[in-house]
């Protein structure tokens, strides 16, 4: 019995965590799910292959991600790749916000507005993870 309540005191602390951010508590549901992906920079509204990089999630939501870098700036619209479902899906995104996260690493925000056509952007089939 006494275990039980401390176990519920580990999960009010967790889900405080998970869910508090210092501007208050979030309205979208997180879930939480590492999986490495690209970041390809879009200038003059084309995707920069060439300047393409990996980089790990933290979180997802149904609108958004966050993406682990050691860089404290990120471009401000990106395509973001992963490997899902045995397949690449990539998805145009928009920078949002950059949270520092300790030990060099940035939380860098970015809200998903589409998913990307291998049709309409054929040079984005040469990125594998």
């Amino acid at each position: 019995m006494f275990f039980d309540k401390k176990i519920q005191e580990v999960k009010g602390f967790v889900g405080r965590l998970l869910n508090d951010r210092p501007e208050g508590r979030r309205v979208d549901v997180r879930t939480m799910r590492v999986v490495a992906g690209f970041v390809i920079p879009i200038e003059d509204r084309k995707p920069r292959v060439d300047r393409a990089f990996t980089a790990t999630t933290k979180d997802f939501s149904n609108t958004g991600v966050a993406m682990v870098l050691k860089e404290p700036t990120a471009p401000e619209e990106a395509i973001l790749g992963f490997h899902l479902s045995a397949k690449m899906v990539f998805f145009r995104a928009e920078f949002r916000h950059t949270e520092p996260m300790g030990g060099g690493f940035y939380q860098h925000g970015y809200q998903l507005f589409e998913v990307i056509s291998l049709k309409d952007y054929p040079e984005l089939e040469s990125l594998k993870l």
